[in-house]
C-alpha cells in the first residue's frame, strides 16, 4: 500500500476540491461572512506563506486567541500545513492564567480577535517569546481598536497576506506523529494542564466523528459550532465538516439566544452542538420571541451530563434529537455518545464508546472490577486519541498498561451505555464515609423546575464535611426545600441529606460552560 502520512491539511484540501463551493458562514451582528471551501484553502495556504515569512518553521508554536470564525479556521490551517503547533486559548479567562500558559508553552505568534485587545497587550508585555501579533478579520470588528503594544509587530490579518502571502509554501512532507495541537484542560477541579494533540491522533479522531453512530456528518449536513474551537479543538468539528463536506457555520463571538436563532434559520442549520446552557439560552429567547426553527434536527450536548427535565425541554421546545455525550480535552475529546435513534433516552446516560476507544472501571487502587457492568467504579481509558502524557511532564499519565484514569466515576450498564456518576475528587467524606454527589445532582436535577444542580462539600466542625445543595431554578419556576426533601427521600441514605440548599439567580459556569464548582467551594464551601 501506499504511504499516506495522516496529517491534518488533507482535510481541507479533501473539500477544496470535492466541495469547493459549500461554504463556511461566520456570523456577526448585522451581515455574516461566508467563503467556500476552495477560497478558504487557498487563503490558508496564504497564511502559511506569511508564518514563514514571519519565520516561523516546523514545530513552532503559535496561540490563538480567537472566536469561531472563518478567519480562525484560516489560521490554523496555514500553520498545520507548515508542521506548526496551534496551540488555542481562551478569550474568557483572565490574563494571568493566559499568561501563564504562552510562558510554558514559548508561543512565538500571537493570533487574535480584534476585541481581545487588552489581554494581547499584557501577554505581549508579559511573555518575551511573542515576536509577531496577528489580527484576525472577521465580521464587525474593523472598527475596534488594536493592541497598544511597541515590542512586536502587529499585523493585520489581510495586511500581513498581502504582504507575504504571495510566497508558495508546500504542505506537508512530515510525519503524522508531529504535534499539532495543544489545548489546556479546563481547571475546573485542578490546575489546567496541557493536552498535546498529534496530526495522527487528530486524523483519527475526525475519521471517528464521521460515523453513522457517533456524529454522521454528511455533505447534506449544515452543522453549527457553537462549541469554542479552543475548547478541546472545538470538539474536533473544524476538521470533521471540511472532511464531510459540510456546510459549516461559526457564530463568532456572538452566542447569545439572538444571534444562535438568527443563524440557524438564516442557514437552514440542521445540526448544531455545544453545551446546554447554550441551548437553555436560544430557547428563552425563541419563548420570548415565538420564533422556531424548522431546520433544525439535531442537537449534540457535550461538557458535563445535563438533567433529564432540561434534555426533554430542548427536545420539545426545539422540535430535535438529543445526543448526549461525554468526553475530556485528554480524549481529543470525545469518549462516548449516544447514537442517533436511540431507544435510551436518559440523559444520565451519554451513550458508547467507538471504536478506537476502550473503557474499564477499576476500584480505588486502579485494579479492574471482576464485573465490568452495572458496578460502579474509577473510569479509566485507552485508545489512540488518548492522551499519554501531560505537556512538560516527563511521567507518563497513564499507567503501565496505557490505561489513563480519567478522575470520573461511572457505571456501564448491560447493553453498554456509560453513566457518569460522580468525580472522584467531587466526593464528599462525612464522618469517614463518602457521599457522592452525582448522584444527589441527577434526582434534583429531574424536577421540572431545576435548570442547573450541583452539590458541593461544607466544612463541618462534628462530621468534616457535610453536603450542600446549590440549584438555579428555571425561569419562571420554583421548587420548596420539602419539594426537594420528598424527591431525595427514600432515594439516598438519611445521611445523605443535604444540610442547606442554597438557590442562586445565575449559576457560576466555567469557560467550558460546565458548573464551575471550584468557585463554588470558595464562596460557600
Amino acid at each position: 500500500m501506499q504511504p499516506f502520512p495522516l496529517l491534518l491539511h488533507k482535510f481541507i484540501d479533501h473539500a477544496a476540491t470535492w466541495h469547493g463551493a459549500t461554504e463556511i458562514v461566520t456570523g456577526g451582528t448585522d451581515v455574516a461572512g461566508r467563503i467556500g471551501y476552495a477560497a478558504l484553502r487557498d487563503r490558508a495556504r496564504a497564511m502559511s506563506g506569511a508564518f514563514a515569512a514571519l519565520g516561523l518553521i516546523f514545530g513552532d508554536r503559535i496561540a490563538t486567541l480567537a472566536w469561531n470564525s472563518q478567519a480562525h479556521m484560516e489560521a490554523w490551517y496555514g500553520a498545520l500545513g507548515l508542521g506548526i503547533v496551534v496551540h488555542t486559548l481562551n478569550p474568557r479567562i483572565g490574563a494571568p492564567q493566559l499568561i501563564d500558559m504562552v510562558r510554558q508553552v514559548s508561543d512565538r505568534v500571537l493570533v487574535a480577535s480584534a476585541d481581545q485587545a487588552d489581554a494581547v497587550a499584557a501577554i505581549v508585555t508579559a511573555c518575551p517569546t511573542i515576536e509577531h501579533v496577528v489580527i484576525l478579520d472577521e465580521p464587525g470588528t474593523a472598527h475596534l481598536p488594536r493592541p497598544d503594544v511597541t515590542r512586536v509587530r502587529v499585523w493585520e490579518q489581510q495586511a500581513l497576506l498581502d504582504a507575504h502571502g504571495g510566497d508558495a509554501v508546500a504542505w506537508g512532507g512530515f510525519d503524522e506523529n508531529a504535534d499539532a495541537g495543544l489545548c489546556f484542560t479546563s481547571g475546573t477541579t485542578g490546575a489546567p494542564k496541557g493536552v498535546v494533540y498529534t496530526h495522527r491522533s487528530n486524523y483519527l479522531q475526525t475519521l471517528t466523528l464521521l460515523q453513522t453512530d457517533v456524529m454522521a456528518l454528511s455533505m447534506h449536513e449544515t452543522v453549527l459550532a457553537a462549541v469554542p474551537m479552543f475548547h478541546a479543538n472545538g470538539w474536533g468539528l473544524a476538521f470533521a465538516a471540511p472532511a464531510a463536506g459540510a456546510k459549516f457555520v461559526l457564530p463568532a463571538r456572538h452566542t447569545d439566544g439572538a444571534s444562535l436563532a438568527r443563524l440557524i434559520a438564516d442557514e437552514g442549520v440542521t445540526t448544531a452542538v455545544g453545551v446546554a446552557t447554550v441551548w437553555l439560552g436560544l430557547i428563552e429567547h425563541l419563548d420570548a420571541t415565538g420564533g422556531e426553527l424548522p431546520s433544525l434536527r439535531r442537537v449534540v450536548l457535550g461538557g458535563s451530563a445535563v438533567p433529564q427535565a432540561l434534555m426533554d425541554h430542548i427536545e420539545r421546545r426545539l422540535g430535535v434529537t438529543v445526543q448526549t455525550s461525554w468526553g475530556m480535552t485528554e480524549l481529543s475529546p470525545l469518549g462516548t455518545i449516544s447514537p442517533i435513534g436511540s431507544h435510551n433516552r436518559d440523559s444520565s446516560r451519554s451513550g458508547r464508546p467507538p471504536v478506537g476507544i476502550d473503557l474499564r472501571v477499576t476500584d480505588a487502587e486502579g485494579t479492574p472490577l471482576g464485573q465490568q457492568r452495572g458496578q460502579e467504579g474509577r473510569l479509566q481509558v485507552k485508545g489512540a486519541s488518548v492522551v499519554d502524557r501531560y505537556f512538560g511532564q516527563a511521567e507518563l499519565a497513564t499507567d503501565a498498561d496505557g490505561w489513563f484514569d480519567t478522575g470520573d466515576l461511572a457505571v456501564i450498564d448491560p447493553s453498554g451505555d456509560l453513566s457518569i456518576t460522580g468525580r472522584s475528587k467531587d466526593l464528599i467524606k462525612s464522618g469517614g464515609e463518602w457521599i457522592n454527589p452525582g448522584e444527589i445532582e441527577a434526582i434534583v436535577g429531574a424536577l421540572p423546575s431545576v435548570a442547573l444542580v450541583a452539590v458541593i462539600g461544607r466544612a463541618h466542625p462534628k462530621w468534616g464535611e457535610r453536603p450542600v445543595l446549590v440549584l438555579e431554578e428555571r425561569a419562571d419556576h420554583a421548587v420548596s426545600d420539602a419539594q426537594l426533601a420528598a424527591a431525595l427521600d427514600g432515594r439516598i441514605p438519611r445521611w445523605w441529606m443535604p444540610d442547606a440548599v442554597v438557590r442562586l439567580a445565575r449559576m457560576p459556569l466555567a469557560f467550558t460552560g460546565k458548573i464551575d464548582k471550584q468557585q463554588l467551594r470558595r464562596e460557600l464551601g
